[in-house]
C-alpha cells in the first residue's frame, strides 16, 4: 500500500518554485495579474504580448521579485508565431510547466449591424488563439514527458449573455474547448482548466462610464468591481500541485454576480473589502504604461478608447 507523502506541507502544495510558465496577454490587466501572482509564488514567467511597452514593463516587475522573465512578441491568431513563441520560452527556460492562455479582445457593436471582420477578429483571438496556444504548449509538455498545467481565460460572459454575441460565444466556446482538451490530454498528466472572471478593472473595460461602474458594484454581492488581484489565488491554485486532481473545470470568479438575476441590488450590511481607490490602482498602472489618458475615476473617454482599440484587451 502506498503511504501518503506527509513530508510536503499543505502550503507547499501552492508553491511554484522551479516552475516555468508563460502568459499570453501578459503585459496588462488580467494577464499582468497572472504573471505577478505566479512569480510571487516562485515561478519564472515569460510575458507574451503584442504590446512591447506593457510586456517589457511587466518583465521588469517580475525580475524585481527575484524571478526570471522574458518578453516574447506574439500574435496568437498566427499559428506559426505561436509555435515560435513557445520555442523561444523553452529556449530561455529549458522547459514549460504552465501555459496560461489569456489574450483576448472585445469589439463593441449592435448585432444587426455587426461586421464579419469584427466577428472573425474576436473569434480568432479569443477562441482560435487559445487553441493554437494550448496545442503548442501541450506538444511541448508531451515532448518533455512530464505533467503540465494549461489554464485558459474564459469569462462569466460564457455563462450569461451580458456582452456582444461575438464575445459571449467565443468565451462559451473556450469553456467547452477546455473540457474537450482536458478529456484528450489527461493521459499525458496535463490538466486543462479555465477561469471565468467578472467585469475586471482592466484596460478592456477602461471606457466603462462611472454610472455603469456604480451599477456593477450594486449588482455584485461582494460589493466591488473585480480587480486583477482578485484572480491571484485562482491562478496560483490551478497552476500548482494543489489542483493536481482537477481538470476540465471552469472556475467562475465573479463576486457572485451570476448567482441571481437581480431585480433589486443586494443589500449591503458592511462596507465591501475593497474600496473604489483600491479598485483603480492596477488599472491606472496599465493605462499609464500604455500612455492612455483617463479622468479622476480612471475612465477613458470613449473616443480615446476607440483610438487605442488594440490596447484594450484582457
Amino acid at each position: 500500500m502506498r503511504v501518503l507523502d506527509s513530508a510536503r506541507s499543505v502550503p507547499d502544495l501552492f508553491r511554484l518554485d522551479g516552475k516555468k510558465a508563460l502568459v499570453t496577454g501578459g503585459g496588462q490587466g488580467i494577464g499582468r495579474g497572472y504573471v505577478l501572482a505566479m512569480a510571487g509564488a516562485g515561478a519564472d514567467v515569460a510575458v507574451v504580448d503584442i504590446d512591447e511597452r506593457t510586456g517589457k514593463s511587466t518583465v521588469d516587475e517580475v525580475k524585481s521579485l527575484g524571478r526570471d522573465s522574458i518578453f516574447v512578441h506574439c500574435d496568437v491568431t498566427d499559428k506559426d508565431q505561436v509555435y515560435n513563441m513557445v520555442e523561444a520560452v523553452v529556449e530561455e527556460f529549458s522547459r514549460l510547466d504552465i501555459g496560461v492562455n489569456n489574450a483576448g479582445v472585445y469589439i463593441e457593436g449592435e448585432e444587426e449591424n455587426y461586421s464579419r471582420e469584427d466577428w472573425e477578429r474576436v473569434v480568432a483571438v479569443n477562441l482560435t488563439g487559445v487553441f493554437f496556444c494550448a496545442q503548442a504548449e501541450a506538444r511541448q509538455m508531451i515532448r518533455q514527458g512530464s505533467s503540465g498545467k494549461i489554464i485558459n481565460t474564459a469569462s462569466m460572459s460564457g455563462t450569461i449573455a451580458n456582452g456582444t454575441s461575438s464575445y459571449n460565444a467565443s468565451k462559451a466556446a473556450v469553456v467547452h474547448l477546455t473540457r474537450s482538451l482536458a478529456a484528450k490530454w489527461g493521459k499525458y498528466n496535463i490538466n486543462v482548466n479555465s477561469i471565468s472572471p467578472s467585469y475586471v478593472m482592466s484596460p478592456m473595460n477602461a471606457a466603462t462610464p462611472k454610472e455603469l461602474r456604480d451599477r456593477i458594484r450594486e449588482l455584485h454581492p461582494l460589493g466591488h468591481i473585480q480587480r486583477p488581484e482578485d484572480l491571484y489565488g485562482p491562478i496560483v491554485f490551478l497552476a500548482s500541485d494543489a489542483s493536481n486532481y482537477i481538470t476540465g473545470i471552469d472556475l467562475l470568479v465573479d463576486g457572485g454576480h451570476t448567482t441571481n438575476i437581480w431585480l433589486e441590488p443586494p443589500e449591503r450590511m458592511v462596507p465591501p473589502r475593497v474600496d473604489r481607490v483600491q479598485e483603480m490602482l492596477q488599472l491606472k498602472h496599465d493605462l499609464d504604461v500604455l500612455g492612455i489618458e483617463y479622468d479622476e475615476n480612471a475612465v477613458v473617454p470613449l473616443e480615446k478608447s476607440c483610438s487605442a482599440h488594440d490596447a484594450l484587451r484582457d
